[in-house]
């Protein structure tokens, strides 16, 4: 293919009309309208005439591989010879000639041709010179004056813009409109039963992050958004890709912190901030402790996450059920170990008073309510995760 949209495999749309350029000024005009017509199926072009001659490199270059039109036009010497074989001549023209002949528009000219033209008929459409169109003697040999719903103050079109435009609706009534091209299919409608699936998945993430508020909208969110879904008609592949969409924002973006959005030293300001405020603990108020143990998940800093891949990591920890910052009553723990009933708590290496109370008043709730908590330092963390993982091996399950 030398052009886009240009496609020599494929077969031309056979008849139309014939195009008639009566003087026609410039070469570059004469491609244009070549060019128009081979757009829209049209292949008879005849030339009245043609002020600089014919053939015209000009023309060549402006037809932009329109070769078979320009290859196949014919030259005459008068409109009369131009027209002899024709049964229903059009005068083209943009200005009214007060003559008593049936004036239509290109939808009613297109309508008016195609019963002749499938009959075996020769029609014609005449345009005028770029100058001065087509003079009233002209005009009178046509059998009816076809012209364009045009600005009437502005109504001059060019050459290949008039020819564009008679030739669009033809070419639109004689092929019923078809497209040239329609969206491939690339994957079949999905099924009842994998929607389902989808609305499934994407509600249990929505109630893990507690989009359904309040409540009592639950339904009504739950049926708009459902709905949003149908409307977009997907397909199988569609599905699948809004269900990597959706496990990967519930999995959290990967990031310097492996699923947060701070590092390290970021999550310990953090948490120092938190613990100041009193977030760790929340009486009575689920929702906020379950949001925060979120946040502190996906935040987590140097030495917990140290900590945290060494704990899963060594066979002696791994089946013991650990879990990290998780709710403990009213309580967000480091790392706990409900089979165990043991919780580590991570010391980081300076604390404001504030933070020092709140974890003093976390420690006394958990051994009233018959928690192990064992203190493991920042610092220990660091140096040697190995030496610590001995000493914790040891307090919880004997020397052995």
């Amino acid at each position: 293919m030398p052009g886009a949209g240009t496609d020599r495999t494929k077969p031309w749309v056979a008849g139309g009309p014939a195009v008639i350029l009566v003087e026609p000024q410039l070469g570059e005009n004469i491609g244009a309208a070549a060019r128009a017509m081979a757009n829209f199926g049209l292949k008879q072009l005849r030339l009245v005439r043609p002020r600089d001659g014919w053939p015209s490199a000009q023309a060549q270059r402006s037809a932009s591989g329109a070769d078979r039109v320009l290859d196949q036009a014919r030259l005459y010497d008068s409109i009369e010879a131009a027209i002899a074989d024709c049964t229903l001549v059009f005068a083209t023209t943009a200005r009214e000639h007060g003559q008593a002949k049936p004036v239509i528009g290109p939808e009613e000219a297109a309508r008016s041709m195609l019963p002749r033209i499938r009959a075996g008929e020769t029609v014609g459409l005449l345009f005028g010179r770029e100058r001065n169109g087509l003079e009233n003697d002209e005009v009178a040999l046509a059998d009816r004056i076809l012209t364009l719903p045009v600005n009437p103050a502005f109504s001059s079109l060019n050459l290949a813009q008039a020819v564009a435009v008679i030739a669009y609706e033809w070419f639109k009534l004689a092929t019923a409109g078809e497209l040239p091209f329609a969206m491939p299919e690339k994957s079949e409608p999905a099924p009842k039963q994998q929607l389902l699936a989808l609305f499934a998945s994407l509600e249990r993430e929505l109630e893990r992050v507690e989009f359904f508020r309040p409540l009592e909208k639950r339904e009504t969110m739950s049926v708009n958004l459902r709905n949003i879904i149908h409307r977009m008609q997907p397909t199988r592949q569609d599905v699948q890709t809004l269900h990597g969409v959706i496990m990967a924002l519930a999995e959290g973006r990967k990031g310097p912190a492996k699923g947060g959005v701070l590092d390290g030293e970021e999550a310990e300001v953090l948490r120092e901030l938190l613990a100041e405020h009193g977030a760790g603990k929340v009486p009575s108020e689920r929702a906020p402790v379950r949001g925060l143990a979120r946040l502190l998940r996906r935040n987590p800093t140097d030495a917990e996450r140290i900590l945290w891949n060494a704990l899963v990591n060594d066979r002696r920890f791994a089946g013991r059920g650990f879990k990290r910052q998780v709710p403990v009553g009213p309580h967000i723990v480091d790392f706990v170990s409900f089979p165990l009933r043991t919780v580590l708590d991570l010391v980081p290496g300076e604390e404001s008073e504030a933070a020092l109370r709140a974890r003093s008043d976390k420690r006394a709730w958990l051994a009233e309510h018959e928690y192990r908590v064992i203190p493991v330092r920042a610092e220990e963390v660091e140096a040697d995760i190995g030496k610590l993982l001995d000493r914790l091996a040891a307090e919880l399950f004997g020397a052995g």
